[in-house]
């Protein structure tokens, strides 16, 4: 994979970088939102590109239980069948077998484990996983990987983790030799476990690492752990991390979450809370969280968010948006999701622009001023 890095902020281990595929170019901090399912949840995609979304996040185990494989080579992978000309990354699946709690069983050969539409058993192994994803025609793979709850002890971490290590290299070595399946080149990222151990967390690296794969990313966080320990996992990982490739810190998070991994080195994020939250009525903005349900907002004729610009705030009002959350009207879920989507992007091309200007510390602290008096947590 093409990486370069455009920009290193001096006040921090903050960074703009863009790799190349050849669906686009993403420069970095870069957010995906999530398409588990081939979509991301009431958007088109072009609402995905007026927001400036750079690439999505697909998932594995997903996409191969519905559509299934049979339709999504029929229609010449994910990109033509849900209309979608950017990068997309596509996660193992991993998380979501680890999620089915008494539906799985892990093994050396693999995960198998029984669908939750019906009940129908299956089996992921590393050999599998890359099959998959070659059909889905995804720009970005993750190879398998065992997700564990934090905190687990440390025999759990280990095992889990040097499990992962097993399937990585097996995974590494049978992408080497297939040819990708739509005639444009994909690229392998590894998943670094080893729970809340920083000696499981540096093994990890140092053996992926050997294996040169394209891209690596932080898994088994956000799974339980405080804040305060998912930033100093993070930190370690990025600090030992490779320079000359993208580094990706799975399923975080929140605005501040987010700032605080790209102040420690991450370039790229995914996370389900924008759309969710949007889908349950709280909406981001630049004065933190706004619940649009709550009484207040009967007669508010004011924009959700007064300083942006995206198309939700552009023609409609709070007064409005409550209405139709309150009507059940599936417009009010798409306009609140279009202007979480917005701002995510937004805020993530204003984090870029002050590594470029070396003043990343400053813009932080400068968006904290006005978003911290949220409950969320804030380093100092």
């Amino acid at each position: 994979m093409k990486f370069k890095i455009d920009a290193e902020d001096v006040t921090s281990k903050a960074r703009a970088t863009s790799f190349f595929t050849e669906h686009g170019v993403v420069m970095t901090p870069a957010f995906m939102p999530v398409g588990s399912i081939g979509t991301v949840k009431t958007l088109s995609p072009d609402d995905l590109l007026a927001c400036e979304a750079q690439i999505i996040l697909a998932n594995t185990y997903h996409l191969y239980l519905k559509p299934g494989l049979e339709i999504l080579e029929k229609a010449g992978g994910l990109h033509r069948f849900m209309n979608w000309s950017r990068p997309i990354l596509t996660d193992s699946g991993g998380f979501q077998v680890y999620s089915l709690d008494e539906l799985k069983k892990i093994s050396e050969e693999g995960v198998e484990f029984k669908s939750h539409w019906d009940g129908s058993s299956h089996l992921f192994t590393p050999h599998k996983v890359v099959d998959i994803q070659r059909i889905i025609g995804s720009d970005i793979i993750l190879v398998l990987d065992q997700c564990i709850a934090n905190p687990s002890d440390k025999t759990t971490a280990r095992n889990a983790h040097r499990l992962t290590l097993r399937w990585a290299e097996i995974a590494r070595k049978y992408f080497l030799e297939l040819k990708p399946l739509y005639h444009f080149q994909q690229y392998q990222f590894a998943v670094i476990q080893g729970g809340i151990y920083q000696d499981l967390r540096k093994e990890s690296i140092e053996q992926l690492t050997d294996l040169n794969f394209d891209g690596y990313a932080i898994g088994g966080l956000a799974v339980g752990e405080s804040g305060e320990l998912r930033d100093e996992i993070t930190e370690f990982c990025a600090d030992r991390m490779p320079d000359s490739k993208p580094k990706y810190l799975m399923g975080v998070g929140t605005p501040v979450d987010i700032l605080n991994a790209i102040e420690r080195g991450v370039d790229m994020f995914d996370c389900v809370i924008p759309t969710r939250n949007a889908r349950n009525g709280t909406l981001f903005t630049s004065n933190g969280k706004l619940v649009i349900r709550n009484a207040d907002h009967k007669s508010d004729l004011q924009p959700v968010d007064p300083a942006c610009n995206c198309y939700t705030c552009r023609n409609f009002s709070r007064a409005y948006i409550r209405h139709l959350f309150n009507v059940k009207e599936v417009l009010g879920l798409r306009l609140a999701t279009y202007h979480n989507i917005y701002f995510y992007m937004n805020l993530l091309k204003q984090a870029r622009q002050a590594i470029i200007n070396q003043s990343f510390i400053g813009f932080k602290r400068q968006f904290l001023e006005t978003y911290s008096a949220i409950r969320e947590r804030v380093n100092s």
